[in-house]
Order: structure tokens, then sequence, then C-alpha cells
């Protein structure tokens, strides 16, 4: 049997080029069943997407996290293609992306952003992007070109094992992580990126998001590399506390008088913070070794992608909804 496929479009206020997306999916994946995800719109998205015959939901909680959280967990399928609605990603590439995904047996297909249009891509997000890229592939795994697009199309155990925590457009980080995290089979497909539309407008603010993102990089990394982190936190606290003691210890070892109490005490009191911190990484990189097996032994529960039986797979070729 065929493998049923779900499209899931989140969206905020883009009347302006919704349909188009409906349209153009519908087009390039005759089979699948394309859903759109309102998360609060006041300019007509809704409607729009209905009318080019898209399933259409919504999600009062505001953010693309919730949005994408709430998608997961409301359709069934045995690949998803989650795709923005603002119009600037080439449909036409998804059956390509699909295809890959099946044939290779991956559970992520990237869609890594190509374009020669300065307005596509704006210099600020572009760099910030590249800078968070480089980022995460220090800690996780140098895997991924582009942490932050929004094309990617994804296996049902990745889907269902992805515990979605962000609330906004930290959740494409999150998804790069998981995979990198779990040292799932991967690849990435290069993909037009055009310049949204007349009258389409973007929501993401280059440094307010990009600051939301920074602090969810170090979030995961607390949470998935606690050693890593609270080793770095420790040696930070062990130099600082060199530095202050480092007088007082000359002069001590000058003249055998300690004069400087205050300093001395806070310089012991940063030593012990650092053994604290040291000692937390440790504890703490136990308990993420086992969080881990237990997202590892939830993504071994669902088949892997093109394997026959899958569980999800519907008659039909469409995706459906869980009950």
């Amino acid at each position: 049997m065929a493998p049923s496929i779900a499209v899931l479009i989140p969206c905020l206020d883009e009347a302006a080029t919704i349909a188009a997306v409906v349209r153009g999916m519908r087009a390039a994946l005759p089979a699948a069943a394309v859903y759109v995800y309102d998360n609060g719109s006041a300019d007509g998205t809704s409607e729009c997407a209905r009318a080019a015959g898209a399933i259409v939901r919504s999600e009062p909680l505001r953010g693309k996290g919730n949005v994408v959280r709430r998608m997961f967990a409301d359709v069934d399928a045995d690949v998803y293609v989650l795709v923005d609605g603002d119009g600037t990603y080439d449909c036409a590439a998804a059956p390509l992306m699909v295809q890959r995904l099946l044939d290779e047996r991956l559970d992520l297909v990237n869609g890594v952003r190509v374009t020669n249009r300065a307005r596509a891509y704006r210099a600020g997000h572009r760099l910030g992007n590249v800078v968070l890229t480089f980022m995460v592939a220090r800690v996780f795994g140098d895997r991924s070109r582009d942490l932050l697009t929004g094309y990617r199309v994804l296996s049902r155990r990745f889907v269902k094992s992805f515990p979605a925590i962000a609330r906004g457009f930290e959740i494409e980080t999150e998804l790069t992580v998981h995979a990198l995290g779990l040292r799932m089979p991967l690849a990435e497909v290069e993909t037009h990126y055009e310049e949204r539309p007349e009258g389409s407008r973007s929501k993401l603010n280059t440094f307010r998001d990009g600051l939301r993102i920074l602090r969810a990089i170090l979030r995961l990394v607390k949470d998935d590399r606690p050693l890593l982190f609270f080793t770095t936190l420790a040696a930070l606290l062990a130099a600082t506390s060199v530095v202050l003691a480092w007088p007082i210890l000359e002069e001590y070892g000058r003249t055998g008088l300690v004069p400087r109490f205050p300093t001395a005490i806070l310089s012991t009191g940063i030593m012990i913070l650092a053994c604290l911190a040291l000692t937390s990484g440790l504890v703490l990189d136990s308990v993420s070794a086992g969080r881990r097996e237990a997202k590892r032994l939830r993504y071994l529960e669902e088949k892997a992608p093109g394997e026959s039986g899958a569980e999800g797979t519907r008659s039909g070729g469409s995706a459906s909804e869980s009950r």
C-alpha cells in the first residue's frame, strides 16, 4: 500500500499567499491531505485556504511552536510535509523530498534555501542563520546547513517521538536538534526560495526571534548536553576564582598575611560554586542519557519510512485524523 502523506501548513495572516501554497501542494502531491492550521488570523486566511481545498483547523495559542505541536498531535500519516504558508518555498520540490525520504528510509529531509534575490533572504536573517547553524553544529553534529528552514519532510517515527517544547520560531531549532540528538538518518535537498509576494508580511523579527532561538539553543545544550554546559560553567567560575585569589596568594607568599578577607571569601565561594556546577553536570548527564534512551525507544516503536505494514498506513494514500 502506498504511504499516506499529510501536508502541514502553519500560518498566521497569510490570506495573500495561502491559496497558492495549498493549490501548489495539491498539484505536487495529489494523493496527500493538505492541512492548514490557522493561528488566529484576522485577514480571512482560513476562508482562502478552505476555498483552495485544504482541511482547515485552528490553534488559538499564538506561536509557530504551538501550532506545530498541535499538528503533530492531531494528524496521522506515514510521511509529513511541513511547509510555511508564505509562498516562499517551491512546492514542486515536495515530491523529490518525499521520494528521497522513502527510498533511503530517512527520518528527515530538509529543504535548504537557495536564492539569488536579496529581498527573499535578508542579510540579517542569513547571517543569523549561519551563526546559529554553526553553534548547533559544534555541539550536536555538523549535519545541517540550514537550521531555520521552514520546509521539511518528516517520517512518522520522527513526528510521534518529537517532544515539542518551543512556543515560537524556536521550533525549527528543536526539530533539527531532535534529529541530531537521536542520530536519525537525514538528508538535505536544495530548494528555490522566493521573496514574499506583494501584500504579504513576515512575522519573523530578526533580533527578537534571533535572541529567542539563541536562548533555545542554550536550553537544548543544558538539557541534552548537561556535562558540556555545566563543565563550561564550572571552568568559567574556577577561572574567575583563580584570578581573584592570585594576588592574595602572592601577597601571602611574600608577607604571610591575608589582608583582603572579603576577596578571599568571595574567591572561595566562587570555587565552591564551580565544584557544585561540575557535580551537577555529572549527575544530570546520567539523567540526560536516560531521557535520550526513552526518546529512542519511543522512536523505535514506529516503522521505518517505506517499510511494508507501516503503522499509520491508510488506504487511498491519504492521511487520516486521529480520533
